[in-house]
């Protein structure tokens, strides 16, 4: 039986990986020690030196040569979580280390926020409370696009985005999409239309972004985008807050109460108190939890205990990343 340890902050360890994943886990390896933190295993070097899986969560400690230098036997890294991008390093992927991440099943929860959002946006039910509240009466309403015949526009088309369109299918939309990566072929199969990113801005009635935050994608939705959107759009964003130009983004928002944005995401987090995110009517706020929280976590650390199962009975994968794909994703 393999020797494993399982390393990470107490309260992600606790969030993640429960009575029920420890027990399973304990079926299929050594667990040569309690749950520790990256301080407690760099304080015991004899763990880490007989350790040939790993398995953490957010807090994870950073694979880089000093730690793999602490870790000889180490081959598999499974990750409870989504971005492996905080801890993994070239040394790491140098090493051939086989490394499994939750991002697909962090993705669920996303998905689903990004679909309750969308069909409220659409209804500009956010925008309709809190005008509701601000004149305590009820009132003529706003134009509101509704989710018949309606255009979704979907920025960037990775793992969530494939599931909010799955998602949509029930309904009456029609879903543009704009990706660099994205062949004919394959909109098609998934029934989308490609079109280029200012188009999906100009024709859409709600923009979702799943654009990852990579240096290239900085600032990638900007001002005049957001300027451009149709009379009365939503915008969501529960990417990252760093691919929106936000101080345009705040502009194009006070001058155009007709807009609406949901932002799970900001950059930073949370905004700077005296950012205009906090005031302007026609922004809604929510504290990055679009992604995996309470009960839904432990989805995240069973799927990589039956990811463990299937490494050890030589199954295919199905949640590993390669440097390539790390190297595009969020």
């Amino acid at each position: 039986m393999p020797t494993a340890l399982l390393i990470a902050p107490a309260h992600s360890t606790e969030m993640v990986y429960g009575p029920e994943e420890l027990a399973a886990l304990r079926v299929l390896v050594d667990l040569a020690a309690p749950p520790l933190s990256p301080a407690e295993a760099r304080d015991q070097p004899d763990l880490l030196k007989q350790a040939e899986i790993l398995l953490s969560t957010w807090g994870a400690p950073r694979l880089d040569e000093a730690f793999l230098e602490a870790a000889p036997r180490l081959k598999l890294f499974l990750y409870g979580a989504g971005t492996i991008r905080g801890f993994m390093t070239e040394a790491a992927w140098d090493r051939g280390l086989i490394v499994c991440s939750a991002a697909a099943l962090n993705a669920v929860p996303v998905a689903e926020y990004t679909l309750a959002a969308l069909l409220l946006g659409l209804k500009r039910a956010w925008s309709e409370a809190a005008r509701i509240r601000a004149a305590r009466a009820y009132g003529e309403k706003d134009p509101i696009p509704g989710n018949y015949g309606t255009t979704i526009g979907l920025v960037s088309y990775g793992a969530i985005a494939r599931l909010v369109r799955q998602h949509l299918r029930p309904f009456d939309h029609r879903v543009v999409v704009y990706d660099p990566f994205l062949s004919d072929d394959a909109a098609a199969a998934e029934d989308v239309e490609r079109v280029s990113l200012e188009e999906l801005f100009q024709i859409s009635d709600a923009v979702s972004i799943h654009t990852p935050w990579l240096k290239e994608t900085e600032g990638l939705i900007s001002e005049a985008l957001i300027r451009s959107m149709k009379a009365g759009a939503t915008l969501i964003n529960t990417s990252r807050g760093a691919v929106v130009n936000e101080p345009g983004l705040g502009r194009v928002l006070a001058e155009r109460p007709d807009l609406q944005a949901i932002l799970d995401v900001t950059h930073p987090e949370p905004p700077a108190p005296d950012s205009p995110l906090f005031t302007l009517p026609n922004v809604f706020l929510t504290p990055h939890l679009a992604g995996s929280v309470g009960p839904e976590c432990r989805r995240m650390g069973r799927a990589m205990i039956d990811e463990l199962r299937r490494y050890l009975t030589g199954e295919p994968l199905r949640h590993q990343v390669t440097r390539e794909q790390a190297a595009v994703m969020a």
